[in-house]
């Protein structure tokens, strides 16, 4: 395994990104001291501390669109347009702070984050703060808050040269993916008579940009970012998605299990996202409405 420094490394937008919202009809900032009005009808389920500080802080890699990414200085995509919706059930902003995929549930232990909003895969290991490697107890154990459904997709240059459809037909070839996903525990786990020689990296773009220039025979990530790139970059001449999604699996929304006021005020104002039809509309804006989800879980993830 080969990994690279990212290209924005750990870098904070948070200082200049303290948003309600995200998009382009982000909504207006809601009052810090709002308490159990019609604009912010949950504020009153949230910790004290996030109360009094009318903020809570999301770690998030900024570097995976459509789920998630910086356009003209802002974070904006699936997740922030989502928090910009629950911000408004609990009137309180979502600021979002960037950092490396493998480096966030870290960051949320050490308290450096209240969540971590970014495309992340609810699983038992990540529940229990385990490694998925030696099965270790390496953290806090954390609850997930689950928001959308996806799995992985295998990305290949237009024209599939090397006709993968499969994730059998990788080994033996050299495959780019994500440091610290779950697909890259996928690849880990495919069992090969010829390894593959997985090549690693901090950011999805390293990995899009290895396929692009065709030192890889695939790049491998989740179903929603290998759509969008498929259909956008180089005007969708570049790349094609080759075979089926692979196992489906929730993304949630980390909380630290001890923090349950937080993650049931969470769950609480997604609940009434999904009722109201504002969570739908952001899934549409981005084209993944396939992903939704018809309540707010907890832990639903294995």
């Amino acid at each position: 395994m080969r990994k690279r420094l990212a290209a924005l490394g750990a870098m904070t937008v948070a200082a200049a990104l303290a948003l309600t919202g995200c998009g382009d009809d982000a909504p207006k900032k809601a009052s810090p001291s709002a308490s159990g009005t019609a604009e912010a009808p949950l504020h009153d389920e949230l910790p004290e501390s996030v109360k009094r500080s009318g903020v809570v802080r999301v770690g998030s890699d900024m570097l995976y669109p459509p789920m998630e990414f910086v356009r003209n200085g802002r974070p904006t995509g699936v997740d922030p347009d989502l928090a910009a919706v629950l911000g408004r059930q609990l009137g309180v902003r979502f600021q979002f702070v960037n950092g490396a995929l493998d480096t966030l549930l870290t960051g949320l232990r050490a308290r450096h984050y209240d969540v971590v909003m970014s495309a992340m895969t609810d699983t038992k290991d990540r529940q229990e703060g385990l490694d998925p490697a030696t099965g270790e107890k390496i953290g806090e154990d954390i609850d997930f808050v689950d928001y959308f459904e996806a799995g992985s997709s295998i990305m290949v240059k237009k024209g599939n040269p090397e006709g993968v459809k499969t994730l059998a037909d990788l080994c033996g070839k050299k495959v780019a993916v994500q440091s610290g996903s779950t697909t890259y525990d996928l690849l880990q786990s495919q069992r090969c008579d010829e390894p593959m020689d997985i090549e690693a990296y901090d950011t999805h773009d390293e990995a899009q940009a290895r396929l692009k220039s065709g030192a890889v025979a695939a790049d491998v990530a989740d179903f929603p970012v290998v759509a969008y790139a498929v259909k956008t970059a180089g005007g969708g001449k570049d790349f094609e998605m080759a075979g089926e999604q692979i196992g489906a699996g929730p993304y949630g929304i980390a909380v630290l299990s001890s923090n349950t006021r937080l993650r049931d005020a969470i769950q609480a104002a997604l609940d009434a996202a999904i009722r109201d039809g504002s969570y739908m509309e952001v899934l549409k804006r981005w084209n993944v409405s396939e992903g939704a989800v018809t309540d707010a879980t907890i832990n639903s993830g294995t």
